[in-house]
């Protein structure tokens, strides 16, 4: 039996040197180890002039022990990294089976000092030191995508939005593949009202993330809301809709977004004349306990009473 599998991100090597061993590695291995049952080709994944390994998007069906040898070797070939990632899916009709994140850990300075920075970033009154980890990682590596796009979140948090998009903006000339950075600076050009700006960068991130990703659904409600802002509501109307038949599991940060989508696609509705469609999504936000803070009882009910009260009378 087999299973979509999907592989996305970069590892960078640094040297030729490092490129070349690790090419061989992944060759040697491929035939003498896995007896060639890896998904992967090394002329479609290597770049030989850059001295990375590249896969924008690879998606393919693979067995489970397929997925198991090619994430084995992944695993593998990341230690012999300086930076980057590889993110690695198996589902089954749209059920996640796997996923996995690879990335280098070993005791590479410029590993160290991104791994300390993207810690301390998460560490209250930290933001200096992480900045400082960072850019230390970037001195040492000047092609560390991540450590850029990391930067830029630190520069965004601390205020200093034209420092952010400057790293946001080198993180994408390194890795344009990759949505973090596109999404980076949709948030400051919406934080800025830049409503028109915010739209483009947040559909790239639509675009780039893949939807078993939450940065996809995050990416789409933030767009919506500023499509509302715009005045676009049948666009906005769209966006919210694709978020609403959604489903998410607990542990995903847009599970408690839920009622705030319905609650803005309960609105779009009502600005179109789908009276009755807008009551069903605002019967939706109501019955969802669960993100209270962002739409409150009294929110709900005060639309519900200016809106709906006739119609809910005739349902």
């Amino acid at each position: 039996m087999t299973h979509k599998t999907i592989i996305s991100g970069r590892l960078e090597f640094g040297s030729s040197r490092s490129y070349q061993k690790v090419l061989n590695m992944f060759e040697h291995r491929k035939e003498n180890y896995y007896r060639s049952d890896i998904a992967l080709n090394a002329e479609d994944i290597f770049v030989e002039e850059s001295c990375f390994l590249d896969i924008p998007r690879f998606i393919t069906q693979t067995s489970e022990k397929t997925w198991r040898n090619t994430i084995n070797l992944l695993q593998t070939l990341a230690q012999f990294a300086v930076a980057g990632d590889l993110s690695a899916w198996m589902t089954d009709s749209g059920q996640l089976l796997h996923h996995v994140v690879i990335e280098p850990k070993g005791d590479k300075t410029a590993i160290q000092h991104f791994l300390r920075g993207r810690q301390l970033i998460n560490e209250e009154g930290k933001e200096q030191e992480a900045r400082d980890a960072l850019s230390r990682a970037i001195d040492k590596f000047e092609r560390h995508a991540l450590a850029y796009e990391r930067r830029g979140f630190v520069n965004y948090k601390l205020g200093n939005f034209k420092d952010a998009l400057y790293d946001y903006n080198k993180s994408i000339d390194v890795n344009p593949d990759k949505a973090n950075p596109y999404f980076g600076k949709a948030v400051i050009f919406k934080a800025q009202e830049r409503w028109e700006e915010a739209v483009e960068q947040f559909t790239l991130v639509t675009k780039k993330a893949m939807p078993l990703e939450p940065l996809h659904w995050i990416a789409r409600r933030m767009k919506g809301e500023c499509l509302l802002a715009m005045g676009k509501v049948e666009a906005a109307s769209l966006e919210f809709r694709l978020f609403s038949n959604r489903n998410f599991t607990k542990d995903n940060p847009n599970y408690s977004r839920r009622r705030q989508v319905y609650f803005l696609y309960a609105k779009t509705l009502l600005e179109l004349g789908r009276k009755a469609e807008a009551l069903q999504q605002l019967e939706k936000a109501s019955s969802t306990a669960i993100g209270r803070e962002y739409v409150s009882d009294q929110e709900l009910e005060k639309f519900r009473e200016e809106n709906f009260n006739q119609v809910a009378q005739q349902v």
